[in-house]
C-alpha cells in the first residue's frame, strides 16, 4: 500500500501543532491553506465555531453528500520523540484526529480533478468532537442549515484490528454516553457529635454500589461505571478534617447505553435511584451534565454504500455482529441526513490504543480512507 508523500508531511504538520477542542484556530487556517489550489465551490467557515466546510457542486441536481472529519487533539502528553511529535505540551493528536483532516483533504484534491456529476459534496472539518459537543455546535448554527445532507459518512482509525481493514454494520454502530456528577448536600458536625449533622457518608456508599447495577434497568447494553468520588474536605496542605463530620459529597459516573431511547431511560432511572437515597437521609442533591455524545446509527442505505465501495476497491470488510461500546459525536451529524454511516478503518494489530501517550495515525491509511469515501461519492453522486 503507497501513500501520497504530501498527504503524510501534511498530516504530520498537523500532529506537530495540536489544538484543544473549541481552542481550534491554527488548525483551520491549514486546512484552508491546502484548499487554495483544491477549486472547492463554497467555502464556509466558523461552523459551529472553528468548523470548515468546502461545496463541490455537481452539474445537474441530486443528492447532497456529507464527508466529516475533526479538527481537535486532546489535552494529553505525547510520550513519542519523533521528528513529528507534538510542540505543544500536554496536548496531542492521540485519537487519529490529524490522519482523519488528511484523508478527506485527499478527498478534496480527487474532487478538484473529477468533476461531482449530480448534486454537490460537502467536506466538512468539525470542531470539538472530543467533548461531544462540537456536532451539536455545527447542527445548531445558522449556516449549517443551507447544507443540510441526504447522506452522511464518517470513519474512525481503529488500533488492534488489521491495517486498511473496514469494520461496519447497519444500525447502532457506537454507542452513547454522557458523564453524570452528583453532588449531595448535608450538614457539617464535629466528629465527637456526628449525630447533630447531616453526613452524606452513608449515601454515598449505597449510591456507589447501585450505579452499576442500573444497567438491569435496560434491556439492551448499557454500562454505569463509576470514575470518582470524594466525601469531606481536604485542605491546600492534604489534611484530613479529623475532627469534622462531612456534610458535602461528589460522585462521578459515565452512563453508557447503546441508543439514545435506551440513554433516555437509564438518565431518568439513575436519577429517580440518586433523588430518593438523597431524601431519605435529609440531603439535597445536585445534579451535573459533561460529554454528552449521541449513538449513531447507520442506515441500510448508508451501509449498504460502504460495503459495495470496499467491495468495488477489493477492500476486505467486516460486517459487525455488535457495536462499539465508545462514543464519537457524529451520530448527531447522520441524524441530520437521511442515510449515512460510520466505519472503522483498521490501523494495525500492533498500534498502540487510541488515547494512548504513545499512539500515532498510521499513514499508510492516508489513501485507503480517501478512496472509499471517493467511492462513496462516486456510487451516490457520480464522478466524471
Amino acid at each position: 500500500m503507497t501513500t501520497n508523500a504530501q498527504w503524510t508531511t501534511f498530516r504530520k504538520a498537523l500532529h506537530t501543532n495540536p489544538e484543544l477542542s473549541n481552542q481550534e484556530t491554527a488548525t483551520p487556517q491549514s486546512v484552508l491553506a491546502q484548499f487554495d489550489n483544491l477549486n472547492p465551490d463554497e467555502v464556509h467557515q466558523g461552523l459551529g465555531g472553528t468548523g470548515l466546510a468546502f461545496v463541490y457542486n455537481g452539474e445537474k441536481s441530486g443528492p447532497t453528500t456529507l464527508i466529516r472529519c475533526e479538527l481537535d487533539a486532546l489535552p494529553i502528553h505525547e510520550a513519542n520523540t519523533f521528528a513529528h511529535r507534538s510542540r505543544r505540551t500536554g496536548v496531542s493528536h492521540k485519537c487519529g484526529h490529524d490522519g482523519h483532516m488528511a484523508i478527506v483533504t485527499a478527498v478534496g484534491e480527487k474532487l478538484s480533478h473529477s468533476k461531482v456529476q449530480s448534486g454537490r459534496v460537502i467536506l466538512l472539518f468539525q470542531p470539538a468532537e472530543e467533548t461531544g459537543a462540537g456536532a451539536m455546535q455545527v447542527i445548531e448554527d445558522e449556516k449549517f442549515t443551507p447544507l443540510k445532507p441526504d447522506y452522511a459518512f464518517a470513519l474512525h482509525n481503529l488500533p488492534g484490528q488489521p491495517l486498511g481493514e473496514v469494520f461496519v454494520k447497519p444500525g447502532s454502530f457506537n454507542c452513547a454516553s454522557r458523564g453524570m456528577t452528583v453532588k449531595l448536600h448535608g450538614k457539617t458536625s464535629h466528629a465527637a457529635h456526628p449525630e447533630d449533622g447531616i453526613s452524606p457518608a452513608t449515601a454515598v456508599s449505597y449510591i456507589i454500589d447501585q450505579l452499576p447495577k442500573m444497567k438491569a434497568q435496560i434491556n439492551e447494553f448499557s454500562l454505569v461505571t463509576v470514575v470518582g468520588a470524594t466525601l469531606g474536605a481536604i485542605d491546600k496542605s492534604g489534611q484530613a478534617p479529623f475532627g469534622t463530620s462531612p456534610g458535602e459529597a461528589t460522585i462521578m459516573a459515565t452512563l453508557r447505553t447503546a441508543s439514545n431511547a435506551a440513554m433516555e431511560t437509564l438518565v431518568a432511572c439513575t436519577v429517580d435511584m440518586i433523588e430518593q437515597c438523597a431524601k431519605s437521609q435529609g440531603l439535597s442533591v445536585e445534579f451535573g451534565w459533561n460529554d454528552v455524545f449521541y449513538a449513531c446509527n447507520n442506515t441500510q442505505a448508508g451501509y449498504d454504500k460502504v460495503i459495495e465501495a470496499c467491495n468495488n476497491l477489493d477492500i476486505n470488510c467486516t460486517t459487525l455482529t455488535e457495536g462499539y461500546r465508545w462514543s464519537e459525536d457524529f451520530g448527531k451529524l447522520r441524524d441530520t441526513a437521511t442515510e449515512g454511516a460510520m466505519f472503522t478503518l483498521g490501523a494495525g494489530v500492533e498500534s498502540p490504543q487510541l488515547h494512548n501517550p504513545d499512539y500515532d495515525f498510521p499513514d499508510a491509511l492516508i489513501n485507503t480512507g480517501r478512496d472509499i469515501f471517493v467511492e462513496i461519492i462516486r456510487l451516490v453522486n457520480g464522478l466524471g
